[in-house]
């Protein structure tokens, strides 16, 4: 058996590599961690140093150095300039505490600990960056506006740009590089790098992209092009790698969208092959044995962790201090910047291949990821849902341009969807409602493109007699989900309407796989809808509100949506809630003083209320809350699921609102 190992065969080895990359954080999302973490696990166990099922050989050094360039430069590009220009004073502040403080402290707990004064430098500058992981839990919460969320978020790129200089300067020094006129000579040839790259690279960027049109692949290939070319001519600026991956970031960031195809397709091959590739590479070098060998092991990994956590939660109090922030949002901000991940590593990996850090570090830095990213995430869920209780919510007259878009099916009547769209639409708006519908590939089609262009025909036919400007969009793709996804970022859809077979269980189709998918993308408010009789022959609106529901984000758009509903219908408001929610609600209705109010201190009392308030005929409009959103809880699906079943005569539509998109995601 041990002939076999490790495996060689370049087939067996990848097929290995691309179930460890599906499975592992698959299975780490069922307790809330990130995936990252399952990988390194899985690298460590597989390992030379463990199983020896996996050699770290040349692919894996190679596919890893790729990765580790690529988290570098996609953290660049995802950066909103524009929102650290308006945070620059507090973002300025706290990306020097959060560099400083731990840089000088872990400077001298390092040469306590005996190393030299390069190691120990170097050293310090992986406590001193940080990586935003646990970032998408704020998005989620809606306090990705709040002004120490956006400070953390600033903060990040002044620190880990700050560490990287620390890196290369350190990464020069060691090799012996450190001539007479060094300094002079590294200020020039860095400037000119930067330069060269901010301000050469946007031009010819444009200038291809203006010149091959709309061709995704060569787009793809000149930006991993450039990306490369970049990192290689690094060192004839004193400089590593990871610095022109990063810059390179940078000057591409205006010009390639956030939401484009382009940005997607970097994303997901970063995240499916580059990324979790290093991952695995680094986690090969985590040598327990070291642990067990020598209690040396035991001291750096414990002071590694020690001052990484206490460093950056002095960074934070001190923020709380001089900037007049809360408890709790001084503990997101330590949440978001306590997470080591990108930087650290790669500061690890450059440390250990001059031969300034030993395998002790590299196991001690590879723990310190392992305690900082368990600890991110329950940090800024937990004191993030404290900020989002009290926080302040938006103006409902806040909310962005809206297209409606109606998911048409042949199988389903049309005038019912279109109807809701009509009355969903704000008074004087100019945009068209988008009816769109999906013909499935397959070899043979004319006759099912035939029917769905006469669908379409039919649908603008009904708005323009309502007087309502419409467009049609009919698309060819491999599912039906897909589609409605991708025409949804093409036109840019505010809302979708979405009906479902009837051939399909309610259960499967309100709160199952294809719902699951349809979330995926939150930047718009999904509305799915089960219709049994006439909207307008209706009385009641019933509006089943969740625990905390109303402090979401997206609560405003929901509310806007249901007045609107009430108004151009004429039908009675019902809410059924919480006594608090009651209280936070009535100054947001005045519009509609005939509401009436069914309120239970437990909130599972509320549906069986409803039952027996609710008639033929009715609309009741479930608040439809993504997983993990402030209202979440583990109760909601089953819940709804029951009410979908047990009301089948009533009119249904669950209302899940678009999540803030104002930040992006700085590294995952």
């Amino acid at each position: 058996m041990e002939n076999l190992l490790p495996i060689t065969n370049p087939v067996i080895v990848f097929a290995l590599v691309a179930s460890l990359i599906l499975l592992c954080p698959l299975l780490l999302a069922r307790y809330r961690l990130p995936g990252m973490l399952g990988l390194l696990f899985a690298g460590a166990l597989l390992g030379p140093n463990a199983l020896n099922v996996l050699a770290r050989d040349q692919s894996f050094v190679l596919f890893g150095t790729v990765g580790l360039l690529y988290i570098m430069f996609i953290a660049a590009l995802e950066i909103d300039m524009q929102q650290l220009k308006r945070s620059k004073s507090h973002t300025l502040l706290f990306g020097l505490l959060t560099f400083i403080i731990p840089q000088a402290t872990g400077t001298a707990i390092a040469l306590l600990l005996g190393f030299d004064w390069l190691a120990a430098i170097l050293l310090a500058s992986m406590f001193a960056s940080h990586t935003l992981l646990a970032y998408p839990i704020a998005s989620r919460l809606g306090i990705s506006r709040n002004p120490a969320v956006t400070t953390a978020v600033g903060g990040t790129i002044i620190t880990d740009t700050l560490a990287l200089l620390v890196l290369a300067v350190i990464a020069t020094m060691a090799k012996g590089e450190l001539g007479e006129h060094y300094w002079l000579q590294l200020g020039i040839s860095l400037s000119l790098y930067i330069l060269a790259i901010l301000f050469l690279l946007p031009k010819l960027a444009r200038w291809f992209f203006r010149s091959v049109g709309g061709d995704g692949v060569a787009e793809f290939v000149f930006v991993l092009a450039t990306v490369f070319i970049c990192a290689s001519f690094s060192h004839l600026a004193g400089a590593e790698p990871i610095i022109g991956a990063f810059l390179a970031g940078l000057a591409l960031n205006r010009i390639i969208p956030h939401n484009s195809t382009l940005m997607n397709r970097l994303q997901f091959t970063g995240e499916a092959i580059f990324i979790p590739f290093f991952l695995l590479s680094v986690g090969m070098l985590l040598d327990v044995g070291i642990f067990f060998a020598s209690a040396r092991a035991w001291v750096i990994a414990f002071a590694m962790v020690a001052t990484v956590i206490l460093t950056k939660w002095a960074a934070a109090e001190l923020c709380r201090l001089f900037l007049g922030y809360s408890k709790p949002q001084a503990r997101v901000v330590f949440g978001l910047s306590v997470a080591q991940a990108a930087a650290t590593l790669a500061a690890t990996m450059v440390g250990y291949e001059i031969g300034l850090f030993d395998e002790a570090v590299v196991n001690g830095a590879i723990l310190m990821i392992l305690v900082t990213c368990f600890l991110a995430p329950w940090l800024v869920d937990r004191y993030g849902r404290k900020m989002a209780l009290s926080q302040q919510q938006l103006p409902e007259d806040s909310l962005a341009e809206q297209r409606i878009m109606v998911a048409l099916s042949p199988e389903q009547p049309a005038e019912p969807f279109l109807q809701l769209a009509k009355w969903l639409r704000k008074p004087g708006s100019v945009q068209p409602v988008y009816a769109m519908t999906i013909v499935e590939e397959q070899h043979s089609q004319d006759a099912k493109l035939q029917h769905a262009e006469q669908l379409l025909a039919n649908a603008v036919s009904y708005l323009a007699t309502a007087n309502i400007s419409a467009a049609s969009k009919l698309r060819i793709d491999l599912n039906i989900t897909d589609g409605i996804l991708r025409t949804r970022r093409e036109l840019r859809a505010s809302e979708v309407i979405v009906g479902w077979s009837e051939h399909s269980s309610t259960s499967e189709l309100l709160f199952g796989s294809m719902l699951s998918r349809l979330l995926a993308d939150p930047a718009y408010t999904l509305l799915v809808k089960r219709q049994v009789a006439p909207l307008q022959h209706g009385k009641r609106l019933c509006w089943l509100l969740p625990p905390n529901a109303d402090l979401e984000a997206g609560s405003a758009e929901a509310l806007q949506l249901i007045k609107r509903l009430c108004q151009q219908l004429g039908l009675t408001l019902q809410i059924y809630c919480q006594p608090e929610q009651q209280t936070r609600l009535k100054l947001r209705l005045k519009a509609l003083p005939d509401t009436q109010w069914h309120t239970a201190a437990d909130w599972l009392q509320l549906p069986a209320l409803l039952q027996k308030h609710t008639a033929a005929g009715d609309l009741l409009v479930l608040y439809g809350v993504r997983k993990d959103g402030l209202a979440w809880n583990n109760h909601l699906p089953e819940v709804q699921n029951q009410l979908a079943q047990q009301l089948p005569a009533v009119n249904l539509l669950v209302i899940y609102p678009a999540e803030p998109q104002d930040l992006p995601l700085i590294n995952r």
